[in-house]
């Protein structure tokens, strides 16, 4: 499915100082939220220490709501619906579940750029260069977080639709949360929240665009994109 030309996008770089390569994980099954971010602050904790690598981790959640440092109670449409946690990354109410590659990243920015705009431009710019590779223009707007893709219809502008989500925090500058990329979501499922709080926006997937993209696909794309901004990786067990 990947296509043999990339987008004309140029992404900004943020590469070790050391070539060091990060770990690369990819979670079969789904992962529980909570373990999730109780083996995501082990990791960081341990990268921080210089006891760990940096690490990339992939993997799916089961469907549920979480809530960023910014989320509004209003946001939240139906709270019975699915399991909701609060979460210190940024932004506000987000959807993770089944057909969504959500990838947590954990790098050392102490090794890389102490910058945290330049961390969040790479982020975007790694998301970018993945849809890149199934000729999907991904794109970045002020003062809306995530990457975004036009919907025209007739060949004219139509809408604006949210393909991946972008939420992080830092911690003694090593990076934790990170992006959801829409591969074949349930895009009913976001019908719960005001996703990031825009509600003058939808969302869309890869599938919902036409392209019946695989997750070991997107996995490919997502790796082959961040080998260019962030560097190499090396294969790792995956936490959970």
């Amino acid at each position: 499915m990947i296509a043999s030309e990339l987008s004309p996008f140029v992404s900004p770089t943020l590469l070790r100082t050391d070539d060091a390569p990060a770990g690369w994980a990819v979670s079969k099954g789904y992962v529980p939220y909570p373990e999730a971010v109780e083996a995501m602050e082990a990791r960081v904790a341990a990268i921080a220490e210089g006891r760990a690598g940096e690490l990339v981790w992939l993997l799916e959640h089961p469907p549920l709501y979480t809530a960023g440092v910014s989320s509004k109670p209003d946001d939240l449409l139906t709270p019975e619906r699915f399991p909701v946690f609060a979460t210190g990354r940024g932004g506000q109410f987000t959807y993770h579940g089944p057909g969504q590659r959500v990838a947590y990243v954990m790098l050392d920015l102490r090794a890389r750029q102490r910058d945290v705009h330049a961390f969040v431009r790479a982020l975007e710019g790694w998301v970018i260069g993945a849809l890149g590779e199934f000729n999907v223009k991904g794109e970045v707007r002020p003062g809306r977080v995530g990457v975004w893709v036009e919907r025209r219809e007739g060949g004219v502008p139509a809408r604006e639709d949210k393909i991946a989500a972008i939420g992080v925090k830092l911690r003694r500058w090593v990076s934790f949360h990170g992006i959801s990329l829409n591969v074949e979501p349930d895009l009913g499922h976001f019908d719960g929240i005001v996703p990031c709080g825009i509600r003058e926006h939808g969302v869309t997937s890869l599938v919902d665009l036409g392209l019946p993209v695989t997750l070991d696909e997107a996995d490919a794309a997502l790796k082959s994109s961040f080998n260019r901004v962030f560097g190499p990786v090396q294969d790792a067990e995956a936490p959970l």
